[in-house]
């Protein structure tokens, strides 16, 4: 049995223990992973703390040449890192290399970035009492970096947490989701190709627990940035110290409006997409699509031809749309809240079938607003149609929601558009396009139970970073 091994500051270790990387499609074992003992992560942890007296000096070009140089090796690797996306997380090939793609800007973005991350000058002669003073604003990384990433982009995600902490001098310890570590494994190689410091970047397979246990309270990272459910994200900040600065982007339950003036039928080819294109298992995959009365019906008729529409299968087959859930209990679950909807009175319009370890892309109508559908987050291939009268209506129904991630609007109103992003309580407003779209240098973050502060590399970079002032006094203006 071959062991694939884990990281620490750059050296392969394989640890106590083991376990398996499955392909969700077919079951079959596709890589095993050592499992770092508690002295491995003692060491990862000290030497991320060694590392940050160094690093916090690193200067810009030294940054900006190892991110350049990581973004070119993730784009000459796209075909091994889109097949290793595809088989881990059982993604669809077209969309694993999408992801990719995006990994590749996500780099590039930061290292743009640098160049632009300052700071600030301040004048402090506005008043005559204060005298001739001037004012620098600069921003200083707090220390090593905890980053936890789910499985559902485990190489894009994954960026978003590494390229900002490099893009500040911040070493990072990256706990990768369990169940699809090894994009994660192949960027830490790409990483230790760049001449900055091995310990950047330690890259533990530990189980959730032990991160809890280990990682999470540990000051040495003073910094963390979690992405995943809303469940474990609050919990883990309860369990950090108050001193720790953390970014929560968490969960959602998107909601989609499609106004009575909208292109009905674009609305229906994005959001075909937007709620189906990952399985559902996106935080901000469409889930809740209110539709004004006057169009309800014309525009389901439509929606349901374009899902119906979507093929489901095979992961590596370039055409497939909808790939396999993740495991067999998110299909449990899945399944046992469309029978719950059904029993309640909802109507399948289409899908509401499992073929294990698919879920047929569904679509759910004649629901009501205290389902599980609606009020939780599905994270599966299942969208629920709201019928709607006013505006004012939709706005309230897409607010009546625990959740506050990212959320879209089609209309060709724009003072409606205007409307939604002044009311609607998210993160993210999408115009005239479904919840699911993200540009990587977007601010990117939610509200509510959707978690606090914001990714993106910039915004990330700003996460990671503290400003200080310094003023400088009796000097000539």
């Amino acid at each position: 049995m071959t062991i694939r091994p884990f990281y620490v500051a750059g050296e392969p270790r394989t640890g106590g223990g083991t376990f398996d990387v499955t392909n969700p499609a077919d079951g079959s074992v596709i890589a095993t992973v050592g499992r770092p003992s508690r002295s491995d992560v003692e060491d990862a942890l000290r030497i991320a703390d060694e590392t940050f007296r160094e690093s916090q000096h690193l200067p810009a070009h030294a940054r900006i040449d190892a991110l350049t140089h990581i973004s070119r090796r993730i784009e000459e690797s796209l075909d091994e890192l889109s097949e290793m996306i595809a088989r881990e997380g059982g993604k669809p090939l077209k969309w694993a290399r999408s992801e990719a793609s995006r990994a590749v800007s996500t780099f590039r973005i930061a290292a743009e970035e640098v160049r632009r991350f300052g700071g600030e000058l301040l004048r402090l002669d506005t008043e005559e009492a204060l005298g001739a003073r001037l004012a620098i604003v600069r921003r200083f990384p707090f220390g090593a970096v905890l980053g936890i990433s789910p499985f559902n982009f485990p190489l894009n995600l994954v960026a978003h947490k590494v390229a900002p902490a490099l893009a500040v001098g911040a070493p990072i310890v990256l706990k990768p989701a369990e169940k699809t570590p090894l994009s994660a494994l192949k960027l830490a190689e790409l990483v230790y190709e760049t001449a900055l410091p091995h310990g950047m970047m330690s890259v533990l397979t530990v189980d959730g627990p032990t991160a809890e246990q280990l990682l999470v309270p540990d000051m040495r990272l003073p910094k963390i940035t979690f992405t995943g459910s809303s469940e474990v994200g609050w919990k883990l900040r309860k369990v950090a110290p108050p001193q720790k600065r953390i970014t929560l982007e968490l969960g959602g339950n998107a909601g989609v409006i499609v106004h009575s003036d909208a292109d009905l039928d674009h609305a229906a080819q994005r959001i075909a997409i937007g709620g189906y294109y990952q399985a559902g298992q996106s935080c901000i995959s469409v889930q809740r699509i209110l539709v004004q009365s006057e169009v309800y019906d014309s525009f389901s008729e439509t929606l349901v031809k374009h899902v119906s529409g979507l093929k489901t299968g095979d992961t590596m087959d370039p055409s497939t749309d909808v790939g396999p859930l993740i495991n067999a209990d998110a299909l449990e679950r899945i399944a046992a809240w469309v029978d719950e909807a059904k029993a309640g009175g909802a109507r399948v319009l289409c899908g509401g079938t499992r073929h294990d370890p698919f879920y047929d892309p569904t679509v759910l109508a004649d629901v009501t607003l205290d389902m599980k559908v609606c009020r939780e987050e599905v994270f599966g291939p299942v969208t629920s149609l709201i019928r709607y009268q006013t505006f004012e209506e939709a706005l309230e129904i897409v607010n009546d929601s625990a959740y506050g991630l990212q959320a879209g609007v089609f209309t060709k109103d724009i003072a409606r558009a205007f409307q939604a992003h002044r009311e609607i309580r998210v993160g993210g407003l999408l115009i005239n396009d479904q919840s699911a779209f993200r540009a990587d240098q977007m601010p990117y973050g939610g509200a509510k139970e959707s978690g606090v502060g914001r990714e993106g590399p910039r915004y990330a970079m700003e996460e990671m970073t503290e400003p200080r002032i310094m003023v400088i006094s009796n000097i000539p203006l």
